[in-house]
C-alpha cells in the first residue's frame, strides 16, 4: 500500500511539475511571440517572462521587430533602349501593432516585396532615358518607398528606407559613355589650350609693339637731346667768337668729335682697327644734315 501511494505521489508531482514548467515561457528583446489556443490566434506576448495555459495554449511562432534588409537586383530597359541593372536595398520591419497581419497574411514577405519593387521600377524607368535614370536615382528610390510602404502596410510591414545603390548599364554602353566623356573633355582641353596660345600671341605682339614704340620714342628723345645740345654749343660759340656762322661752328664741332673718335679707337687695345681711304671733309655733309634737322626741330617748336 505504501508503494502504491509513493508511485501515485510521484506521478502527481511529475504532472504538477510539467504543468508549472509548461505554463511559463520567455520572449527575447525585439521579438513578439504569437500565442494560439487549439490552433486559433489568441494574443501576442511581449519580451520577458510570460504565462500560458498548459496543454491548451501554445507558442505558434516568433516575429522579429528588427529592421531587416532585402537586397534585390532589377533589370529593365530605358526609353532609349539601353538595358540597365539596378541594385536596390529595401529596409523593412514588422509594425508592433500589426504582428497578426505580418505573421498570418504573408507566407513569403521577401517574394512579395520583390514583386512590388519590380512593379514600381517597370512603371518608372522605361519612360526615362539613360541620362535621366542617372539623374533621377534618388527620385526613383523615393517613388519605390512611397508605393511599397502603402502596399506593404496592409500586411503589417513598414518600409523604413529604399536605397538605389547603383545604375549599371551594359558594358558596351558604359564603354561608349566613357569614350564620349573623354572626347568632350579633350575638346574642352583643346579649346583651353587654343585660348591660352591665342592670349600668348596677342600679349607677345602687344609687348613687341609697345617695345618698338618705346624704342622709337627713346631714339627720338636722344636725337632731340643731341640737337638741343649742339644748338646750345653753337649759341655759346657765337657769343665767344663774333662773326662765326652757325654752319662754321657745326663743322668745327663735328671735326673735333671726329678726331676724338679716331683717338679713342686708336687708344683701345681690345679692338682691331682698319682704316680706309677717306677725307675729313666728308664731315661737312653730316653737318649739313644736322643743320637741317635743327631747322626742322625749331620749326616744329613754333
Amino acid at each position: 500500500m505504501d508503494t502504491v501511494l509513493l508511485i501515485f505521489v510521484a506521478i502527481a508531482g511529475l504532472i504538477v511539475l510539467t504543468l508549472v514548467l509548461g505554463s511559463f515561457f520567455t520572449v527575447s528583446t525585439a521579438q513578439v511571440a504569437v500565442v494560439t489556443r487549439f490552433g486559433k490566434f489568441l494574443r501576442t506576448a511581449e519580451p520577458g517572462l510570460n504565462w500560458k495555459m498548459p496543454y491548451f495554449d501554445s507558442v505558434a511562432g516568433l516575429v522579429s521587430l528588427r529592421v531587416n534588409q532585402i537586397s534585390l537586383t532589377m533589370e529593365t530597359k530605358t526609353k532609349d533602349n539601353v538595358f540597365v541593372t539596378i541594385p536596390i536595398s529595401v529596409q523593412n520591419r514588422v509594425r508592433p501593432e500589426k504582428v497578426f497581419d505580418a505573421y498570418y497574411k504573408l507566407s513569403d514577405p521577401v517574394a512579395q516585396i520583390k514583386s512590388y519593387v519590380e512593379q514600381v521600377i517597370l512603371g518608372h524607368v522605361p519612360s526615362m532615358t539613360l541620362d535621366e535614370v542617372f539623374a533621377s536615382q534618388s527620385s526613383i528610390a523615393a517613388a519605390v518607398k512611397q508605393e511599397l510602404d502603402a502596399d506593404m502596410a496592409t500586411f503589417g510591414y513598414e518600409i523604413v528606407n529604399v536605397l538605389v545603390t547603383d545604375i549599371v548599364p551594359d558594358e558596351k554602353v558604359k564603354s561608349a559613355m566613357n569614350d564620349i566623356n573623354a572626347a568632350q573633355r579633350e575638346q574642352v582641353a583643346a579649346n583651353a589650350r587654343g585660348e591660352a596660345e591665342k592670349i600668348l600671341v596677342v600679349k607677345k605682339a602687344e609687348a613687341e609693339a609697345e617695345s618698338k614704340a618705346l624704342q622709337g620714342q627713346g631714339i627720338a628723345n636722344q636725337r632731340k637731346a643731341i640737337i638741343e645740345g649742339l644748338q646750345l654749343s653753337v649759341e655759346q660759340f657765337q657769343k665767344a667768337v663774333e662773326g662765326a656762322t652757325s654752319k662754321e661752328v657745326m663743322q668745327l664741332v663735328l671735326v673735333t668729335q671726329y678726331f676724338d673718335t679716331l683717338k679713342s679707337i686708336g687708344e683701345s687695345d681690345k679692338t682691331n682697327t682698319l682704316f680706309l681711304s677717306h677725307s675729313p671733309a666728308a664731315v661737312s655733309e653730316v653737318s649739313d644734315q644736322i643743320l637741317k634737322s635743327m631747322l626742322v626741330a625749331n620749326a616744329a617748336k613754333v
